[in-house]
């Protein structure tokens, strides 16, 4: 009798052993650069709860935050050989993988998030996303950053004077880095890891990010200056590897469409309240916030910038996100 009771028990063991890699498998790692504090955190729990809600259990998603499997770039290129499964990125990454997403990175092209919103759910957006997948990648929505602000320790910047001799930590973006030139700003393009030791050692003197970034890497303990300058809107994309999403049933693949689109509504509405409390927050933590930035001065400033970016893009494309209402 007990040793039946005793091969059962056994037997069982390692049926549920067995079990275990069938189970692993559902379970999809999800990257991002950023803190689970942060508006990546907040869609990346969306998308994991939504996920898990509409497939019951099915799929559950392991959260990789603050560039826990690689920066970005490694990220995304992990998503195309199926290292990883899901991940939340900028278009500094991807537009060396889907060059037109660098579009939306040109200064002042966009005008307020209003405006950045409608246009990335326009069809000029739903485009864009349509290309991915000709790179390796399925781009599953559209998030968000926020518009991009400088921070420097060396002065407050109202006007582009102020700005010129800047070395300013900025992604390896072209976008970016012809724009901040146009300026007068050293760029000086850098990997998010070693942004805040580098800005501790004082081998740059600031960076630039929107107000969700600067708030929750907590910037204000390494940064003394804010301005708001909003150059630049900041889109974030929520990716995920093809070796997982064309194994999927047509419904699964509906529910995970869905789960971006959480994903990136949660995303919207974190920069949303991070606009209205962000900048009293960084004043609390001891930032000098410039808030009478002349903007018209720094748009001009980076005019003669605008003939490169007709030949990276159609000006017709430029057009058409000016125009959409």
């Amino acid at each position: 009798m007990r040793k039946t009771w005793l091969a059962a028990t056994i037997f069982a063991a390692c049926a549920v052993t067995a079990a275990l890699p069938a189970a692993a498998q559902n379970t999809l790692k999800m990257a991002y650069a950023l803190s689970t504090s942060s508006h990546y955190g907040a869609g990346a729990d969306a998308f994991a709860k939504s996920i898990e809600a509409s497939t019951g259990g099915k799929y559950k998603v392991q959260q990789f935050a603050n560039s826990a499997l690689g920066g970005e770039r490694e990220v995304i290129e992990g998503l195309q050989i199926g290292t990883i499964d899901l991940a939340i990125v900028s278009t500094g990454a991807t537009l060396n993988f889907v060059p037109e997403t660098g579009v939306f990175d040109i200064p002042f092209l966009l005008r307020d998030l209003q405006h950045a919103r409608n246009v990335l759910d326009s069809q000029i957006g739903q485009d864009m996303l349509a290309k991915f997948p000709d790179r390796g990648i399925v781009a599953l929505a559209w998030g968000e950053q926020g518009f991009r602000h400088l921070t420097n320790n060396v002065r407050p910047v109202k006007t582009p004077a102020d700005a010129k001799g800047l070395k300013i930590r900025t992604t390896e973006n072209p976008i970016h880095i012809t724009a901040f030139r146009a300026i007068g700003i050293l760029p000086t393009p850098m990997a998010w890891p070693e942004v805040a030791t580098a800005l501790q050692q004082g081998t740059i003197d600031g960076q630039e990010n929107p107000l969700s970034v600067i708030t929750s890497a907590k910037l204000s303990q390494v940064q003394k200056y804010l301005s708001l300058t909003g150059h630049v809107y900041g889109p974030a994309l929520v990716l995920m590897s093809p070796n997982v999403y064309d194994s999927l049933s047509d419904e699964d693949k509906a529910k995970f469409k869905e789960a971006g689109k959480l994903s990136a509504q949660a995303m919207r509405d974190y920069v949303d309240n991070i606009e209205k409390t962000g900048v009293e927050q960084l004043r609390k933590e001891g930032m000098q916030v410039t808030t009478d930035v002349d903007r018209t001065a720094f748009a001009a400033a980076v005019e003669p910038a605008y003939p490169e970016y007709y030949k990276k893009f159609d000006k017709k494309l430029i057009d058409a996100i000016r125009d959409t209402k």
